[in-house]
């Protein structure tokens, strides 16, 4: 195509985690997420697409991995990954590094999906914070999953919170 400077979309996420059940359980059940493909076992091989596409990405120093795909309410698929030899627990937190920092989920009742989230061996990263106070309902707050993954909540839309003029109310 000659000019694409249209706005891609958002299609998935891809997140390992120590134990895939677990994972599948805590997102559909906390999250509310859909479960489009149950957990599944991949094997290294080359007689499919999956097994070399697998082997074209993740190289040939594994043998077997397992893999579950959910879905949020706007479409949006994660991707969940077990792989048996990998490390257990998260990285440390460090947004001052390049690379993926969080990915971001929207629910208008902040307050109970945070409180489930700790409930369910998650943490809360701090307060619930309104972007801004006495004027519009935006809210935030961070938080982890209970293995480690570190994500955002926002009780409104990406482009309503970040929409022009939206700073302009605190300035």
């Amino acid at each position: 195509m000659k000019d694409s400077k249209y706005p891609k979309a958002f299609s998935h996420i891809g997140i390992t985690v120590p134990d895939i059940q677990k994972a599948v359980e805590f997102y559909q059940n906390v999250m509310g997420w859909y479960v489009i493909m149950p957990p599944s076992t991949v094997k290294k091989e080359t007689d499919t697409a999956i097994g070399q596409m697998c082997i074209d990405v993740f190289g040939n120093d594994w043998e077997t991995f397992e893999i579950a795909h959910l879905s949020t309410s706007d479409g949006i698929g994660i991707e969940l990954f077990a792989f048996p030899h990998g490390k257990k627990g998260a990285p440390e937190f460090n947004p001052f590094n390049t690379g993926l920092f969080h990915f971001c989920v929207q629910d208008p009742d902040i307050e109970t999906l945070t409180e489930k989230i700790v409930e369910a061996g998650g943490k809360q990263r701090m307060p619930i914070r309104e972007y801004y106070p006495n004027d519009k309902p935006y809210k935030m707050v961070y938080v982890e999953d209970p293995f480690g993954v570190v994500f955002e909540i926002y009780t409104h839309s990406y482009e309503l919170t970040y929409s022009s003029g939206a700073y302009a109310h605190n300035q």
